[in-house]
């Protein structure tokens, strides 16, 4: 190494050095063991800005000698880190566990910041544990959030993922200044204490945790982990504190932020200077940058410093001026000669076309690399196989989509979902279809599950299914072609929110057949059960005549006949979800019947299904089971469609959604059943004189039973409709819904 070149990392070293004390006050200590404390923080008096930013710097001794330790003014926690730009702090923190037979109860974990607040940008809120369940809330009880964890040593759990598989994440608001943690278990781990004694709760830095199955073992016995606390210098907006120049944090060359949490304002560097913006003369505060020095410049020849800023010049000779991402400095050649520009326009034509050709070419390679990919073979094989059917799958190319829907361009998007975008399309006979982009793409594991569903779902003809025409392979993603249907969604024309004319009660009774029937022709008269698996008002469309077809069947599932049930990761709609299939992940008919139960609560309730802006029936499944317990079921009827006519009509729909939301899915009816009900109440309602006093004679008995038997059989329909409108169902409400 050359003498000059030794000397320039000498004096490096001695500027970055100063730079670092500069951060705090002339005569202070400017750290505590190894965390730096900059100013406006400080370990003794007159070395920090008040009393909020004190430092209490101790030593004590250990059995591995002296350690010494940071804890802000009024906050009991350890510090790792001090930060001005951007202001934040690091504290470690314990994890706290709750263990198999504990005799202490349900333990709390309090946490407070006083005058700081917890970033909700940098932290989360984990949860490990088997057979656990912790919440996360503020001391003030604004809210609450938390996770519930429940699996079994069989349980597959994903290396170095927080997935949800006895690991749980969850992210919280800002300015939260303190908060506890509640930690709970279900079964007091009587079932996993040999694998997973502890569950265990915290909060810490992102990226500071990667979750192993061992933690499920032993991670409260381990390690501490980094929280990171936003701090602001007052709290006070900018445009107050500049009004008193005297109180006002920000010195020469720095500037007011407001802060992240929203809690007050902080100082920075103006851009072209760095150092601490709390700090004036004879303390260095910011300090000119020589950009040309540290290599920050956009110079292309030559840079000139100047205070907060630079210049750039070119050397004699050249022209331009001198930035990077300007003109430059570029040597004045005035022309270039005629001849080598034709040649160059030649060579650039012939490469032009010589490129066109290699691009259509990997075009061509890559639509075909896609089509198989996306299993374009295989569903080929299926349609042949399919004698008589050729017509009902058609595989469409990407060019005929996307001249249908002018090149998916954003006009035509009818919407936005869990399972792909939605656009309106024209075919060439003027047919109006809607073509989704599905997120299925690239998984060997979903082709040929998804080839089958495509199969299926073409072969379905039900009036209240929307039709599925076929699908284009060519694409990165599945594109599918269905049916358009052009009067928006159920939930749009029964939320008053968003439609001022409520659809009457004989529509909303003849939508609830319709899409019972769909439902009920899924589950047993397809030549393969099909499990929707995210029934929802939202995916049950309307026609310009009200009539339903029930859509997106992008989370369904294909049921083998020989099987009652799947087990599957857990997908559905909050709301709609059936509590019994999200704990146990078994997936059987009963939970569509959930699922619809839940329409049906909607339709003669005329509420949402999740309303957080209503806690007293922020879930409107639970809220409507525990009025019909108490008796108020007409407290909660849709008042728009109520009325004498129709009254004894509502009650009986009531009382089959209650049988529908039942916790236990062995104790809710069948779709088919639910249907044969719906239509006996039609039925009914076209038969006055079912409701004379001589109902329950056998002829009535015997002509009832025909009326509401749309599958042929009589004797079963009668003793299930009569008892239906004749009596009320007893209803038990389990625990814990």
């Amino acid at each position: 190494m050359s003498l000059s070149a030794l000397h320039f990392k000498l004096v490096l070293l001695v500027c970055t050095a100063a730079a670092a004390a500069a951060q705090t006050k002339r005569g202070c200590e400017d750290t505590c063991g190894n965390v730096s404390i900059p100013y406006p923080f400080g370990t003794s008096k007159n070395c920090y800005m008040n009393e909020r930013f004190f430092v209490n710097c101790t030593t004590t001794t250990t059995s591995s000698g002296q350690a010494t330790t940071s804890l802000i003014y009024g906050i009991n926690l350890p510090v790792l880190d001090i930060s001005i730009d951007p202001p934040e702090l690091t504290f470690s923190d314990n994890v706290s566990n709750h263990c198999y037979n504990s005799k202490n109860g349900f333990p709390w974990h309090v946490i407070w910041f006083r005058n700081f607040s917890i970033s909700n940008t940098k932290n989360s809120f984990t949860v490990v544990g088997c057979d656990t369940y912790a919440y996360f809330q503020d001391l003030n009880s604004s809210f609450t959030t938390g996770c519930m964890l429940s699996c079994t040593r069989r349980t597959r759990f994903e290396e170095g993922a927080c997935s949800g598989v006895g690991c749980c994440q969850t992210n919280f608001p800002q300015a939260i200044k303190n908060y506890n943690i509640t930690l709970m278990s279900f079964s007091n781990y009587t079932d996993v204490h040999n694998f997973n004694p502890c569950g265990y709760a915290f909060v810490a830095k992102e990226g500071s945790f990667n979750f192993s199955k061992r933690d499920l073992l032993d991670l409260g016995n381990r390690r501490q982990f980094p929280v990171v606390v936003d701090w602001a210098v007052a709290n006070q907006t900018c445009h107050e504190a500049q009004k008193d120049q005297s109180s006002y944090a920000c010195k020469q060359n720095s500037t007011c932020k407001s802060s992240e949490s929203g809690m007050g304002y902080y100082c920075v560097c103006k851009e072209g200077f760095t150092g601490n913006p709390y700090l004036s003369h004879p303390d260095p505060g910011c300090k000119d940058t020589n950009e040309c020095d540290d290599g920050k410049h956009r110079c292309s020849r030559r840079c000139h410093n100047a205070e907060g800023s630079y210049t750039c010049s070119c050397p004699p000779g050249y022209r331009g001026d001198g930035y990077i991402d300007g003109s430059g400095c570029k040597f004045p050649f005035m022309e270039i000669s005629l001849g080598i520009s034709v040649a160059l326009l030649f060579v650039f034509t012939f490469v032009s076309t010589l490129c066109w050709g290699h691009k259509q070419r990997s075009l061509k390679q890559l639509r075909r690399k896609y089509f198989e990919q996306n299993g374009g073979n295989y569903l080929l094989q299926q349609i042949y196989q399919q004698q008589g059917h050729t017509d009902r799958a058609k595989i469409f190319s990407e060019d005929e989509l996307k001249t249908a829907t002018n090149n998916f361009d954003e006009s035509r998007i009818l919407g936005r979902g869990g399972q792909g975008t939605v656009y309106k399309g024209i075919l060439p006979d003027n047919t109006l279809v809607a073509i989704k982009k599905s997120r299925i793409g690239g998984d060997p594991r979903q082709i040929k599950d998804f080839i089958n569903e495509v199969a299926v779902l073409s072969q379905i003809n039900h009036r209240s299914v929307v039709k599925l025409f076929g699908c284009c392979l060519e694409t990165e993603v599945p594109l599918l072609v269905y049916e358009y249907v052009d009067n928006g969604t159920l939930l749009e024309h029964i939320d008053p929110l968003k439609n001022e004319h409520p659809l009457s009660w004989e529509t909303r009774l003849r939508i609830a057949v319709e899409t019972a029937e769909a439902i009920s022709y899924l589950h047993s008269a397809a030549s393969i059960p099909i499990i929707h698996r995210d029934i929802k008002s939202a995916n049950i469309l309307l026609d310009h005549n009200h009539r339903a077809k029930v859509s997106d069947f992008g989370a369904s599932r294909l049921i083998p006949l020989d099987e009652t049930q799947v087990t599957t990761v857990v997908q559905g709609t909050l709301g709609y979800l059936d509590p019994e299939y999200l704990f146990t992940g078994q997936l059987n008919e009963k939970s569509d019947v959930y699922s619809f139960g839940v329409v049906l609560v909607e339709l003669v309730t005329g509420n949402k299904a999740v309303d957080f802006n209503k806690p007293e029936q922020r879930n409107l499944a639970m809220h409507f089971a525990s009025s019909l317990k108490e008796d108020n079921l007409w407290e909660i009827l849709d008042k728009r469609v109520l009325d004498q006519k129709n009254e004894e009509q509502l009650k009986e729909v009531a009382f089959l959604a209650r049988k529908c939301i039942r916790v236990n899915g062995e104790e809710r009816p069948t779709m088919k059943e639910v249907s044969m009900e719906l239509e006996g109440l039609i039925s009914m309602e076209k038969h006055p004189w079912g409701k004379q006093d001589d109902m329950m004679s056998e002829e009535c008995e015997y002509l009832l039973g025909h009326v509401a038997d749309g599958y042929g059989n009589a004797n079963a329909s009668t003793s299930t409709v009569y008892d239906s409108i004749q009596r009320k169902i007893a209803f038990e409400i389990e625990d814990g819904r």
